[in-house]
């Protein structure tokens, strides 16, 4: 019997932070068909950063962001502002929405329902705060939600079981969301933004790349070719391949739906 279909989606970038756009993307996401045209199901479930809103909201209270190879340094009190805008209004505001559309959506960080263990990155020349790296994702409540109909809605944030919240790299946890559950379901992982996928030239998105493998990505890495903020996605969407993950495809949010037909975007391959 064929496994039931999951799309992991990861969406971030410029479209958190555009009301209109991210109200058309929610469109999309809770359109997408219930089965398959054989009659297996579709699950989805969405992961997403923010840090846009968590950037301007530190400014705003004189704690600047700092990034490194686009990940964030958190310290303490960058930890109370990212809590407030991933796990707090954020995530319900897309929520929100998503009952709007008749989507019964669920929100969640990785604490709630010990959904996601990490533990604080250490051991690496840069020092990175409270930044936790995935131990254990709780599958168990995932599938339990899912096959009961809730699209989980979740923020990057996890716990280390010990009282201590950690931020978590928002593509690493639609990574490794992907792969505990592949398994399961036959997973595809798609990560969303404001680009029509992997460029060759940043400086044109008609430079789209439709597929790129391992080798050419290390190869584009090394020349520089890659922006910082897509190295992470795409480390982890080759991780994710290698450990089970159906297909990852990188792409515009605007064309979802044909990001999952394979009519858009960039398809990464082993």
């Amino acid at each position: 019997m064929d496994k039931p279909v999951l799309y992991i989606i990861k969406v971030g970038g410029h479209l958190i932070d555009d009301q209109k756009r991210l109200a058309a993307f929610l469109q999309l996401f809770s359109n997408l068909p219930a089965t398959t045209n054989t009659g297996i199901p579709i699950h989805k479930l969405l992961v997403h950063g923010g840090g846009k809103m968590a950037t301007q909201l530190g400014e705003q209270l004189g704690v600047p962001a700092q990034m490194v190879e686009g990940r964030r340094i958190t310290d303490s009190e960058t930890l109370k502002i990212v809590t407030m805008v991933y796990g707090g209004y954020l995530n319900k505001q897309l929520v929100v929405q998503l009952q709007q559309l008749g989507c019964n959506a669920l929100g969640l960080t990785g604490a709630d329902g010990n959904a996601v263990l990490a533990h604080k990155r250490e051991n690496t020349q840069i020092e990175y705060g409270w930044v936790g790296d995935i131990d254990q994702v709780n599958s168990e409540l995932f599938k339990t939600l899912l096959k009961t109909g809730i699209v989980p809605v979740v923020a990057p944030l996890t716990h280390n079981g010990k009282g201590q919240l950690l931020n978590t790299n928002a593509d690493t946890l639609a990574q490794e969301l992907a792969v505990s559950l592949s398994n399961t379901f036959t997973t595809s992982l798609l990560y969303t933004f404001e680009k029509e996928g992997v460029l060759a030239d940043l400086a044109y998105e008609d430079s789209l790349l439709s597929s790129v493998n391992a080798g050419e990505y290390h190869h584009l890495k090394a020349e520089g070719k890659i922006f910082a903020g897509m190295v992470p996605k795409l480390d982890n969407a080759f991780r994710a391949l290698e450990a089970g993950v159906n297909q990852v495809i990188i792409g515009k949010a605007e064309k979802l739906h044909e990001l999952i037909q394979g009519k858009a975007g960039t398809t990464l391959v082993k």
